[in-house]
């Protein structure tokens, strides 16, 4: 893509040497699977592409479920988004799995798809992916620079 004028703006593929905070290392050491099993598929934040903000793509695979967490308990200075979107074209709304998520103290466990919203400065986590039935697509976004 280099011909085009605006190419720079345009990412194809996850970002090397990434540097997570403590709470996010262990979770980056589950997604490092053999090859065809590897679930972060996009990053995007101010180092990939200067000025962008903090966006991350994730797909969980069939059979991927835990009851560890992918993510611990922590907060951002910015607001975050959280995504979770199933693929039964069936049902749309159908997670195909289960994912618990920690607002807070409270337990919130989702099977159908979901956006939920942590403003700056809310706990939230642990992150739990308890079961993936069919395909789930995973996004998390915030106006922070880079995630941390």
């Amino acid at each position: 893509m280099a011909e085009l004028k605006h190419a720079k703006y345009i990412v194809t593929d996850v970002k090397q040497d990434m540097k997570l905070p403590q709470y996010r290392i262990g979770a980056l050491k589950a997604q490092q699977r053999p090859a065809g099993q590897s679930t972060r598929v996009m990053w995007l934040d101010d180092q990939v592409v200067p000025g962008a903000f903090y966006t991350e793509c994730v797909w969980f695979l069939p059979g991927m479920g835990s009851e560890k967490a992918t993510v611990e308990a922590h907060t951002h200075s910015f607001n975050e988004v959280i995504a979770f979107f199933g693929t039964n074209y069936e049902d749309l709304h159908d997670l195909g799995g289960e994912v618990e998520l920690w607002l807070e103290d409270e337990k919130i466990i989702m099977t159908r798809n979901f956006l939920a919203f942590a403003p700056a400065g809310m706990k939230h986590g642990p992150l739990i992916i308890r079961r993936v039935d069919r395909p789930i697509f995973h996004f998390t976004v915030g106006p922070g620079k880079e995630y941390g």
